[in-house]
């Protein structure tokens, strides 16, 4: 039976650790954490690699282990995001680690989406399986 989360989150931290810039693209790698509001609550740290051509942001993969609590049960999972834009338009997806959920959340699978609001907020949907 698949369940559903929604909510929003704030990015707390931006780290640039590295950039590699060539001709048409720049690559970086960020250190970013955030805090989780709604049916997910906690925090997370994410490594991420982000592409950026001429024309913008391009796209961006990554990482980001989770601590804390999903619709009521407590543990932590690891998110895998794979991002891109074309003209203009950006989707972001995240695909649960199914071998990554502990405690409560042991055995998690699914998957969700971000969405960025006009005024910049940040918005996750998240359907999933638990065992």
């Amino acid at each position: 039976m698949s369940e559903h989360a929604s909510g929003t989150f704030d990015i707390t931290g931006w780290d640039e650790k590295a950039t590699e810039e060539r001709t048409g693209a720049t690559i970086g790698r960020v250190g970013v954490t955030k805090t989780f509001h709604g049916d997910l609550t906690g925090t997370s740290a994410t490594e991420l690699l982000s592409l950026h051509t001429e024309a913008g942001p391009a796209a961006y993969v990554a990482l980001e282990h989770v601590e804390g609590s999903l619709n009521g049960r407590s543990g932590t999972f690891v998110l895998q995001h794979s991002a891109g834009a074309s003209d203009g338009v950006q989707w972001m997806k995240w695909q649960i680690v199914s071998t990554s959920g502990t405690s409560e959340l042991k055995g998690l699978r699914g998957e969700g989406q971000i969405t960025v609001g006009p005024d910049g907020e940040h918005s996750y949907t998240l359907d999933y399986d638990l065992d």
